[in-house]
This record gives C-alpha cells, structure tokens and sequence, in this order.
C-alpha cells in the first residue's frame, strides 16, 4: 500500500505465509514502479529478518522499517485495508473454492483502487488522486 494515496501497489496471494511471498510481492512491485526508492513497513515477522531479505533491500533500494515489539498499530494502514476487504466483502460471501475466493480478492483490489471513492480525498479513487499528481 502507498500511504500516499492509498492505493495497493503490489500483492501476491498465497496459502503460507512464508520467504516466497514477501519475494514475490515486492519483486512485482518493483517491477511495475522501477524508480522508486520507498520507505517499506512490516511487521517483525521472520520474513523481514532474513538474508534474501537485505538482498532484496540491496538490489531495489528501498529503505526498511520494522513495527515495535507489540504495537500492532504501527502497521495500522494496512491493516485498516484488510479490514475493509472482510467487512465489505469477505463476510458477505461464501466460496466453495480457492479459486473463488482468490477472484474475489483480485476484484476487490480492483474495485478499491479504481471504483471505492474515499471522503478524505473528496470522492476520488486512489487511483484517480495518483493520476492527478502525474498528469
């Protein structure tokens, strides 16, 4: 998430939460947005701490930043996403597959970046505030 505008940069879905996914996802962001030298929050999960994590630091050039022991506030924003997703359409559905519910978040992601307005950007998308500043 760029705390900028809100918008989800990058995101992989998996059934572990493990080395490969954090890989993965910041790998495909880097893919989309080569230049950027962004400031990187997580948590203290075991993700962050290990080596192929400081290689990735060393080849994309972004800077890390770790939540304090216990303050699960510190990752608030996105955690405040997730939250959104489940209030506003996890709980409201039921899926039969993986399949299923992998779609569903895909078009969740979508629909918040392009078609979700927000009122702390006057009714805009992350998207359309991103597209007012590069234009």
């Amino acid at each position: 998430m760029d705390l900028w505008d809100k918008s989800i940069i990058s995101y992989v879905l998996s059934p572990r939460n493990d080395n490969e996914i954090v890989i993965q996802t910041l790998t495909k962001a880097f893919e989309t947005n080569p230049r950027a030298r962004p400031l990187i929050h997580s948590d203290r999960g075991f993700q962050y701490t290990f080596h192929a994590y400081k290689a990735l630091r060393d080849t994309f050039k972004f800077t890390a930043s770790m939540s304090r022991v216990s303050k699960c506030l510190d990752n608030q924003p996105i955690e405040s996403f997730w939250g959104t997703l489940k209030a506003e359409r996890y709980y409201l559905n039921k899926y039969l597959t993986r399949d299923e519910l992998i779609e569903d978040v895909e078009d969740y992601i979508h629909f918040y970046n392009h078609e979700r307005m927000t009122l702390k950007y006057d009714g805009l998308t992350p998207i359309e505030i991103r597209n007012k500043v590069v234009a």
